[in-house]
């Protein structure tokens, strides 16, 4: 009977460990997100590394992707791959928040065989005004310009797949 009821206990307490440290993890990442913004997405617009003029206005109608990252951020280079293949499924744009010049964000872009969207955000402006304060960094943006997901750090590519679909189908 003592087994048994040492078992029990067991059991209790790594419920009761497993628990606190699920708690943990939700307020540490409400606590990172607690300034990023949400409602109406912000104005966002800025020169891509081709030169031509882009803004989140252009993708009105459908739902899109807004996604700051930086060269010097691992986890931003871990999730460059599905950022990638996302963007041939998906409207995606994407903000170099503090990653240098044009020239050295073309490198970068060049040197990981990435396509996608980028406007350069040197000082970080563009990144402040969605409440950014660590990348990576994720938005979904509905056809209304309304963020309807917001999350920072590593993010799968299922992950914002099954989000983005959210967002334009409810």
């Amino acid at each position: 009977m003592s087994t048994k009821r040492s078992k029990h206990r067991r059991w209790l307490i790594w419920g009761a460990e497993i628990l606190f440290f699920v708690v943990l993890f939700f307020a540490v990442k409400a606590w990172v997100q607690r300034d990023m913004i949400s409602g109406e997405a912000p104005t966002l617009a800025g020169i891509d590394l081709h030169g031509q003029e882009i803004s989140l206005a252009d993708y009105r109608g459908q739902t899109v992707l807004v996604h700051f990252w930086a060269t010097w951020c691992r986890i931003c280079r871990l999730e460059q791959g599905s950022i990638e293949s996302l963007s041939r499924s998906w409207p995606v744009l994407t903000v170099a928040t503090q990653s240098g010049e044009v020239d050295e964000l073309i490198e970068h872009m060049a040197a990981n065989d990435l396509t996608h969207l980028v406007i350069p955000d040197p000082d970080g402006r563009l990144a402040a005004s969605y409440g950014v304060r660590g990348v990576p960094a994720s938005f979904v943006v509905d056809a209304d310009g309304e963020i309807r997901f917001r999350e920072t750090g590593f993010t799968t590519n299922w992950g914002l797949r099954a989000r983005l679909w959210m967002a334009r189908v409810f």
